[in-house]
């Protein structure tokens, strides 16, 4: 291998030293500091300095992995991160077709209120749309004339108004990468294809589509990264959980052992174990991604 060829090759990683030198003491020390507090006994009595840190190697995660409420609380975390990020993107494609085959004044005033939406603080939303469900004065019920229905005491009735508000917070990162991912094929590709008997169904499907996959992985990632994380949208409409913490997830549940139970070293594990699937669930989908020839 030439000099030449290793000095291009190591070109890129030069260019990431700068963002890397402020990224890795931000992100990294915390990381460090997670997983440290997460072998060790850690509670109340530990941060007042009231008694010394006892070291527990892993057992927080023994404990944890012991635990069946962490597994019901996990799978209620995947299965509801999955439907999020389905639903999100889901939304976001089909508004994006939809900016394509509309005019410049309903474009831009879809665009608009996307853009109102994806900038809204996530209490703020939260808060909104807790008032828009209220079981005495909410505009929905008022609408549905049904007055006094509470929609956040039923389990899945309650995960559907919070999973409407994530999506809603969501899907305009979704609506807007794909749509400026469409409108970078080319024209010539589409008439080609029109050209050839392919209809718009056709050419959506068979050409855009795989066009667009690299697009489709960020925002896919994105969403699983997101969505698994949720907190504040769970924490406040549930008021903690929901009834008797039927709507518990895992960042509300690491919070609860954190900071209700005093328990910071399992807390630590928690997050810990959530930080490894979503790593986990990331290189897996680049590496399917890699082996169709797809690149990002």
């Amino acid at each position: 291998m030439s000099r030449d060829t290793t000095a291009r090759r190591g070109r890129p990683w030069l260019y990431l030293l700068p963002a890397a030198a402020v990224l890795v003491p931000m992100f990294g020390y915390p990381v460090y500091m997670l997983g440290l507090l997460s072998v060790f006994d850690y509670r109340q009595a530990q941060v007042s300095g009231g008694q010394p840190s006892t070291f527990v190697g892993f057992g927080n995660y023994a404990a944890l992995l012991g635990d069946r409420r962490f597994w019901e609380v996990l799978a209620q975390t995947v299965g509801f991160a999955a439907a999020l990020v389905v639903a999100t993107l889901a939304v976001g494609a089909a508004l994006a077709v939809l900016l394509t085959r509309t005019g410049p004044l309903p474009r831009t005033a879809l665009s608009l209120a996307a853009l109102g939406a994806w900038a809204a603080p996530a209490m703020t939303g939260s808060t909104v749309w807790m008032f828009l469900f209220d079981a005495d004065l909410g505009l929905v019920n008022q609408v549905l004339g049904i007055d006094g229905f509470n929609w956040f005491y039923d389990r899945w009735v309650t995960f559907g108004v919070v999973g409407a508000t994530v999506v809603w917070h969501s899907f305009p990162l979704v609506m807007i990468t794909l749509y400026a991912g469409i409108r970078a094929v080319p024209a010539s590709v589409l008439e080609a294809a029109a050209l050839d008997g392919a209809s718009a169904w056709q050419g959506f499907w068979r050409i855009i589509v795989p066009m667009l996959r690299p697009l489709v992985t960020i925002v896919v990632i994105q969403s699983v990264i997101w969505d698994f994380k949720l907190f504040t949208q769970i924490y406040v409409m549930t008021n903690g959980g929901g009834v008797a913490g039927q709507n518990t997830v895992l960042n509300v549940y690491a919070y609860q052992i954190a900071f209700g139970s005093s328990e910071y070293g399992l807390g630590s594990a928690v997050a810990v174990v959530m930080t490894l699937i979503l790593l986990v669930i990331t290189l897996f989908y680049i590496r399917a991604l890699r082996r169709s020839g797809e690149r990002l």
